[in-house]
């Protein structure tokens, strides 16, 4: 690390005020024109935000280079290889996959129970505003995943775009000459296969990278910061933790009121850190909450990667993970530039 102001790791010690954090007013002042700007992410979420596209890319690249996967059949219709067994290149490669059907179909029910689960359990989101905001927060992110995949004064995001690039839903012939319906009344992709059509044509965000990219974000966002703070709090008494933490600190920054940008850390709770807080490790710092909350981190990471290979075009999967990136944004940077916002919906860990 070269700059202490963009790194996880700067020197901080207690300022003998309750156990409260602050910085030494030399390396507040010499890191203050270095800091990372409200409206970008840190380094350590750069680099998560990275893996994202990491993944989509080396899933397409494996896609092309796979003797396996290229040569199977592929259904531009399906967005999908065959789902026959014998021809499917895989056992992911099928929507039947039982991570698909109950994972993945079901992913923002999961993302919400590991979430409420982490946020009235863990000892470090015990307080009724941080509990308050954090439910608001998950409220954001969830109107988001509703006006994209479910209803968009109409029909979703997804089916609007894909009726605006001139998709269309193509029923089958018996449908058709029954008079039982007719394509342009099919506005959404649910309601065309209901009707025994096909969703055909048009540009089709992939509804799958949306979904895992804002649900796994989402979870990294709101438990990832209050695990930094809770650990790094437990070793400011001297315990055995003290010396692996050492200066662990927050790495945001935000405008305040007066436009004045100053360190996240100055919206903090003052919590003194007790000797039942000493944390041995960030593993011990996540408490069962936490820890369920990283299993369906890491489930999502692997599908969104199954996605990846088996699943949708390139185009698709790129416009699936900046819808998403969207909506993360609005809930997670617009806040630290914008201190009305912030003072309704808080930030992670604060």
């Amino acid at each position: 690390m070269t700059s202490s102001s963009s790194s996880f790791f700067a020197d901080e010690k207690l300022n003998g005020n309750g156990g409260s954090f602050s910085t030494p007013p030399t390396t507040a002042s010499s890191s203050s024109s270095t800091r990372t700007p409200p409206f970008l992410p840190t380094r350590a979420e750069a680099l998560l935000l990275f893996a994202y596209p990491a993944l989509l890319s080396f899933g397409t690249l494996f896609s092309l280079l796979s003797p396996q996967v290229r040569n199977a059949p592929y259904d531009p219709s399906l967005q999908a290889h065959s789902q026959d067994p014998l021809l499917s290149p895989s056992y992911f490669a099928r929507k039947s996959n039982i991570f698909n059907v109950y994972f993945v179909k079901r992913g923002w029910a999961w993302v919400t129970l590991a979430f409420l689960f982490f946020l009235f359990h863990h000892p470090a989101t015990a307080s009724t505003q941080q509990r308050t905001r954090g439910l608001l927060r998950w409220g954001l992110a969830t109107l988001w995943w509703l006006l994209v995949t479910q209803w968009c004064f109409g029909p979703a995001i997804i089916d609007r775009s894909f009726r605006f690039t001139g998709g269309k839903c193509e029923l089958v012939d018996a449908k058709m000459d029954a008079g039982l319906a007719s394509g342009k009344d099919i506005v959404t992709g649910v309601a065309c296969k209901a009707a025994g059509g096909q969703w055909q044509g048009g540009h089709d965000i992939s509804g799958h990278v949306f979904l895992l990219v804002l649900g796994s974000y989402f979870l990294v966002q709101e438990v990832g910061w209050v695990v930094v703070n809770h650990w790094r709090r437990s070793g400011s008494n001297g315990s055995t933790a003290a010396t692996a933490v050492a200066g662990m600190r927050d790495d945001r920054s935000v405008v305040m009121g007066d436009g004045a940008i100053k360190s996240a850390t100055v919206e903090a709770e003052r919590v003194a850190a007790t000797a039942e807080h000493r944390l041995a490790s960030a593993w011990d710092a996540l408490a069962f909450g936490g820890k369920i909350a990283t299993a369906v981190i890491v489930m999502s990471w692997w599908m969104l990667l199954m996605t990846a290979i088996f699943f949708h075009t390139w185009f698709e999967k790129f416009t699936g993970l900046c819808v998403a990136l969207v909506g993360l944004y609005g809930v997670y940077f617009l806040p630290r530039f914008v201190p009305l916002l912030r003072a309704t919906i808080g930030l992670p860990g604060i």
